[in-house]
């Protein structure tokens, strides 16, 4: 069957290591869209951190943002989806994370916030896991990250938790499955990232596809971290690139090249631009 949606998981995926679009990715994503193909971003980025190498892609109309808590329509900016964190979850999370001194990311209406004194020491150039340029345009920083978060309670999208070791990880995952109502998951090796109760990319790539009369056998997804595993079993055709962990490479029908050897292109190429029943009638 052919491919009439193509769902992308942007970091470690469609952007190299460098968080930009390659011109062989961003030339294929041009070619299937001109075959009338949904090109639909589903990252764990927010709203206002989509890169502007993805906006300036004319014909991308859709987005899933913040593991699905959001499905943006881009072109006018509304929001067909919204499924933020119960607001008694957000008070849970709270309690348990204001014991320690994990940096925490705050999302909410489309934005991400972050404590002031993490900020300024990623700022100076004092973390290893985030890069400085991407902090600066895509956090805000705040006084009080707890007390921001319990503030917007009623609107959390995604509440994402970094650690610098991963036995503190291991131990911080049993505490917060103690917290009622949420998801747990992960798109980097040092962090765990809370969503709502039915909050994942693929209920949302579920919900657009409902509204756009796209069934599974038509949907490309690609992606490369665990955050992504449910996407790729959303999709008739699931993808991995490269680099993507053995969890993600296992569900995958194909693995493709690395972000850095525009693996995405490589797959749009193979399964989307070579189907002739995807040309676009004239």
């Amino acid at each position: 069957m052919a491919v009439k949606l193509i769902a992308l998981d942007l970091d470690g995926t469609t952007l190299n290591s460098e968080g930009r679009l390659s011109g062989k990715n961003r030339q294929a994503l041009e070619k299937a869209i001109e075959k009338d193909i949904n090109v639909v971003i589903a990252t764990g980025r927010c709203y206002a951190a989509l890169p502007r190498d993805i906006s300036e892609i004319h014909g991308i109309q859709y987005a899933i943002t913040s593991n699905g808590a959001q499905v943006r329509d881009l072109r006018s900016g509304g929001t067909l989806l919204n499924r933020c964190i119960d607001s008694r979850a957000v008070e849970a999370a709270a309690d348990i994370l204001a014991r320690y001194p994990y940096m925490v990311e705050v999302f909410t209406d489309g934005k991400a916030y972050l404590e002031k004194k993490d900020y300024e020491k990623i700022v100076s150039g004092g973390n290893a896991y985030r890069r400085r340029e991407y902090v600066m345009e895509t956090r805000n920083p705040v006084d009080g990250a707890m007390d921001f978060m319990l503030a917007h309670k009623d609107a959390i999208e995604n509440i994402n938790i970094f650690f610098d070791d991963q036995k503190e990880k291991a131990e911080m995952r049993g505490r917060l499955e103690t917290i009622e109502n949420v998801t747990l998951t992960s798109s980097l090796d040092n962090n765990w990232e809370i969503g709502g109760r039915y909050t994942s990319k693929a209920s949302a790539l579920a919900e657009l596809c409902r509204i756009l009369d796209v069934e599974k056998d038509e949907i490309m997804a690609c992606g490369d971290s665990p955050n992504d595993g449910d996407m790729l079993r959303e999709a008739g055709i699931p993808v991995a690139v490269g680099n993507a962990k053995d969890v993600i490479k296992e569900l995958a029908v194909y693995v493709a090249g690395s972000n850095d050897e525009d693996g995405v292109a490589e797959a749009v190429e193979r399964f989307a631009l070579a189907w002739p029943a995807n040309e676009k009638n004239d």
